[in-house]
């Protein structure tokens, strides 16, 4: 099962070259992709409905019991079939629904097979975790569709809102699933179900948690208002998601768990009252619109209301019901959202007030809105009837709150009677006062044929077959319903059961809904005296007020202070931690402590401490961070001492970075700090006692810790675990192999940090440009000057006659250096205008090999710094693969030798300035970033591919001509993600802090030179 998830997500990689080559077209083969899984599932129907599950388990967490755990039971075979079947009819709709020319249209097949491969996880996952992941990638990927055209505001608009709320329902289930798996001590679902735990505080904020994510997923009343706005939607997004796929995760989830915890005191009050509520709401809210759309989409609103109803009530009979209704409205909302989406693409409106004899010009499409619609109503012989039957006589003869719950179904029935002939009426009918609108002259590039008629067509004819062949159903899901207790007789689904109760109520809800249809203007003028009350303006206030609170906290708490921040953070630190010595009182209990091993310790100790004074008390600010960085290398010295090399090296390597950094950034700030005002000595004395309170607390924390050990030392355990691979670099075993998964999470968030330093210092949107011109000056009125001065990281090449190439690195803000104003844009080759050689030369275009001449001022170059920058980088590079390579036996590391990396690049941009830089790294940092990540991240799903679990480690060996025998581990790869992401930080912050400020500090120089009447070239 788990490769029918993989193969959706493969799918989706290739859906944007799919669609650039084969346009539209290529959603009929990627249709091919979720009606597999469909396939797959009904060749096991029987298989499943005789009771056996089929399972399927991959180590994810071993230590803490999580796994992807997939299960294909009764349900879940039920929810693939729609999932699937539905999703590939929509894609080979979207082949006839979208133009060729429609903008990003590979984004949104890739969007939408994705988010069907999480479905399809989604219902078939029997771990909480994996449960949760899928929901929340079917919540993100939602948003995507929602949103793709993202010009227009509603759909900004409605994805933003769709996302709020899902997500925030999402987040606060898996609160509520950690408490039922801590509750009954297992994540798997199945177990949960098989066991599931007695009741208590725990198991009751649990299960009112998990309905919060349920409900707002599937738009019950209170979560219902963002399903209407999300119609913004394409066409194909509203009748895959929003009627056959991701509302139903909701009503899924509740029918997935209610055979264990339906009798818990809050689920059965919260799902009946909450879903009675939604199901009037929602269709009184249809019989007010007058676009075809909203109206389906509130008609949508109130069904699930009904399935919750019906899936939450915890008797046999009634999940029965719910499970065929559940299948029953995929296969008549979905086409019902098709055929709006042909008659709007073929006569450009969706207005029940304008549409006027489309039932005459388009009698196919009309036949199947009429099928679907019947079906929904719940006449016969459709599947619609079997399952309202099958409803109202489940609800008969129980206690008096399935009384109230039935008289709430069969009013909500006559809604849905009244809102789907205001449908079809709205649709097809002939009106009298609106002239009819003939599809043939629709707008340019609609058309109608097989795959736009035949995707809802088939739903359609397929609710007409199974009405009578409900029957073949009914083992299926009795199947699922067999969980549940049974009041009496077991009932079982067939498409008559003769005349009784339960057809009478049914016949009397057809009876009302005619009634409301017909009293529909009075209807429509009470209904709008009573919709002062509208979920969705809460929901945008509430969001506005949000927004203004968290600007006004934000503009007291954020006052761009360092110190003010760094202050805060001690404070908590030295509160909370002295508070918890206090009360814990562990010193009686401390053992004795060494302070020291040896006598070069206590000097190198005494000669960090004395020129941390020295950092303190100096005045100027270049003394001050190169003291800092005497106290780091002090530290790695330490680590020499105590025989740790590799903490050392990395020690020394991170030192060296900070303090090129630190150097970057005081070019920005005064050399000296302020003078000894008043205000400055009362600010330097509140921050010597916070210093020395911190420093005395790390100091005694650490005496506590070394003290109060009564367990023996761990290097024994790790030198023995990592011995058997033959491998003696403990560190970095460790960090690559043993502790991975922390290595990952540590890579990530230093690759976020690096993007954040970044955006801070650009503080632009970053274009691209493709070409730069100059622009003549006033006093140079022939045009620019022979050769045009380069003004970002680069160095010229030949590339045509008349033009050089320059790698730039700019923010999106034009920039003058000198006669020659040039766009913005980041990394991209710049044609600059050269003056060609003269006809007939024969001399070829000087290369310079040193780029430092094309931006720095011949005072501030060392020639002899350039060119022993140039001569050492290609050996610190080899020294950095060395130490990547080295790691299992050798210190060193992929983090240490993407230091080592970086400091070469440091050593071309401080010799060289910008340009040196680029000729260094041709390459974009984000792309280094990328890079090492997917390596990263393809390490650990390839653990999980060939050893059983994610980050699992294994090796290659062999032979290899002329070079002998060999062996290739997967830790070494992993290591050298982390080196590429390293390298790509280091890289990202000489660019923005290096780069970039050079670029500012010579445009300032350069308007200061022009204020004062000076030329722009003396100014360069």
């Amino acid at each position: 099962m788990l490769w029918l998830i993989v193969a959706h997500f493969a799918a989706a990689c290739c859906a944007g070259p799919l669609v650039r080559w084969l346009g539209p077209r290529a959603f009929v083969l990627l249709a091919a992709v979720p009606a597999g899984a469909a396939g797959w599932v009904a060749a096991h129907y029987a298989q499943v409905a005789d009771g056996e599950a089929l399972t399927e388990h991959t180590a994810w967490i071993p230590a803490l019991g999580v796994g992807i755990a997939l299960r294909c039971d009764a349900l879940a075979l039920v929810m693939v079939l729609i999932a699937g079947g539905i999703g590939a009819l929509v894609m080979i709709y979207c082949a006839a629904y979208f133009d060729r020319d429609a903008p990003r249209l590979g984004a949104f097949a890739g969007s939408l097979t994705a988010f069907a491969g999480a479905m399809l996880g989604l219902v078939l996952a029997d771990d909480l975790i994996v449960l949760y992941v899928l929901w929340e990638l079917t919540t993100v990927f939602s948003f995507l569709l929602i949103g793709h055209s993202s010009e227009h505001r509603t759909n900004r608009r409605a994805a933003l809102q769709a996302l709020l709320v899902t997500t925030l329902g999402g987040l606060v289930m898996l609160v509520g699933f950690l408490m039922l798996a801590q509750a009954a001590r297992t994540f798997r679902i199945s177990q949960l179900l098989a066991d599931p735990p007695g009741g208590g505080a725990l198991v009751s904020g649990g299960v009112v948690l998990v309905l919060v994510g349920a409900l707002s997923k599937s738009a019950v009343w209170p979560f219902s208002f963002w399903l209407p706005g999300a119609m913004a939607a394409a066409t194909p997004v509203s009748a895959y998601l929003h009627a056959a796929a991701m509302v139903k995760a909701g009503v899924y989830l509740i029918a997935r768990l209610a055979p264990g915890f339906a009798d818990v005191v809050p689920w059965q009050a919260l799902v009946l009252v909450l879903g009675s509520v939604t199901m009037l709401l929602g269709g009184w809210r249809a019989l007010r619109e007058t676009d075809l759309k909203l109206l389906l989409a509130f008609g949508t609103v109130s069904q699930l209301g009904f399935i919750t109803v019906l899936a939450g009530d915890g008797t046999r009979d009634t999940a029965l019901a719910g499970a065929d209704v559940l299948l029953a409205h995929a296969l008549f909302k979905a086409p019902l959202f098709l055929v709006v989406g042909a008659i709007d693409r073929l006569t450009g409106t969706r207005d029940l007030e304008r549409l006027s004899g489309v039932g005459r010009a388009l009698p196919a499409l009309c036949g199947v809105a009429v099928l679907a619609g019947l079906s929904m109503v719940g006449l016969p012989p459709l599947l619609g009837f079997a399952g309202k039957e099958a409803a109202v006589a489940a609800l008969l003869g129980a206690g008096t709150a399935e009384a109230w719950t039935l008289a709430a179904v069969v009013a909500g029935s006559a809604l849905t009677t009244a809102y789907t002939l205001r449908f079809l009426w709205g649709a097809f009918a002939a009106k009298g006062g609106a002239p009819p609108l003939n599809p043939v002259t629709c707008p340019e590039g609609a058309r109608t044929g097989a795959l736009l008629l035949g995707p809802p067509l088939l739903c359609a004819l397929a609710g007409l077959a199974l009405g009578p062949g409900v029957v073949w159903l009914d083992p299926l899901l009795a199947r699922y319903a067999d969980a549940f207790p049974t009041r009496g007789a077991p009932y079982h689904l067939a498409l008559w059961h003769g005349w009784g109760v339960a057809l009478g109520l049914a016949a009397l809800s057809w009876v009302l809904g005619v009634a409301l249809f017909l009293a529909g203007r009075p209807l429509a003028a009470l209904g709008e005296r009573l919709s002062q009350f509208d979920g969705d303006q809460v929901f945008a206030r509430s969001l506005w007020a949000l927004e203004r609170l968290s600007l006004q906290v934000t503009g007291a708490v954020q006052r761009g202070s360092l110190p003010v921040y760094l202050g805060t953070a001690l404070v908590v630190l030295f509160g909370f931690q002295t508070a918890q010595l206090v009360a814990g009182h562990p010193w009686p209990e401390l053992g004795p402590a060494r302070w020291y091993d040896s006598v070069p310790q206590l000097v190198v100790a005494a000669g960090v401490a004395g020129v941390g004074v020295l950092c303190v008390v100096t005045q100027q600010r270049l003394k001050a961070a190169v003291l800092a960085g005497v106290t780091g290398y002090g530290a790695g010295l330490l680590y020499v001492l105590h025989g740790a090399p590799d903490l050392a090296l990395t020690q020394f390597a991170v030192e060296t970075v900070s303090l090129t950094v630190f150097v970057l950034v005081l070019r920005r700030l005064p050399a000296r700090f302020p003078d000894g005002s008043r205000m400055w000595r009362t600010r330097r004395s509140v921050q010597l006692v916070f210093s020395v309170a911190a420093g005395a607390l790390i100091a005694g924390l650490l005496y506590v810790s070394l003290a109060a050990r009564t367990a023996p030392p761990s290097g024994p355990e790790l030198l023995s675990a990592t011995e058997h691979e033959g491998v003696r670099n403990v560190v970095a075993t460790t960090l690559v192999d043993l502790r991975a998964w922390d290595t990952m999470g540590e890579s990530a968030v230093l690759a976020v940090a690096a993007v954040g330093v970044t955006s801070l210092v650009y503080l632009r949107r970053r274009t691209r440009v493709p070409v730069a011109q100059p622009v003549p000056r006033a006093e140079d009125p022939g045009g620019p000057p022979p050769t045009a001065p380069v003004a970002g990281p680069g160095t010229p090449s030949a590339t045509a006659p008349g033009s050089a190439s320059v790698a730039l690195d700019r923010p999106a803000e034009p920039a003058e250096t000198g006669a020659h104003r040039l766009p913005a844009g980041r990394r991209h080759a710049w044609k600059l205008p050269v003056r060609p050689p003269p006809s007939g030369s024969a001399v070829a275009p000087r290369r310079t090999w040193l780029a430092a001449s094309s931006t720095l001022a011949p005072e501030g170059r060392s020639v002899m710094f350039e060119v022993m920058a140039r001569l050492v980088f290609h050996p610190i590079v080899v020294l950095s693969l060395y130490l990547l390579f080295s790691a299992e036996n050798q210190p060193g590391g992929g983090f240490t030798a993407g230091l080592v990396a970086g400091l070469a690049l440091a050593v071309r941009y401080l010799a060289g300035g910008r340009l040196e830089l680029a000729a260094a790294a041709p390459v974009d940092a984000g792309f280094l970033l990328g890079l090492g990540l997917l390596i990263i991240t393809g390490t650990g799903l390839g653990g999980l591919w060939l050893g059983g679990s994610v980050l699992a480690a294994g090796k290659v060996t062999g032979d290899f001509w002329l070079v002998g025998p060999f062996h290739a581990a997967s830790p070494v790869l992993f290591d050298t993600g982390v080196y590429l992401l390293v390298l790509g930080v280091v890289l990202d912050v000489l660019r923005s802090l290096g780069s970039e400020i050079d670029r500012r500090l010579e445009r300032e120089r350069a308007r200061s030179a022009d204020a004062s009447g000076g030329t722009g070239e003396g100014a360069a």
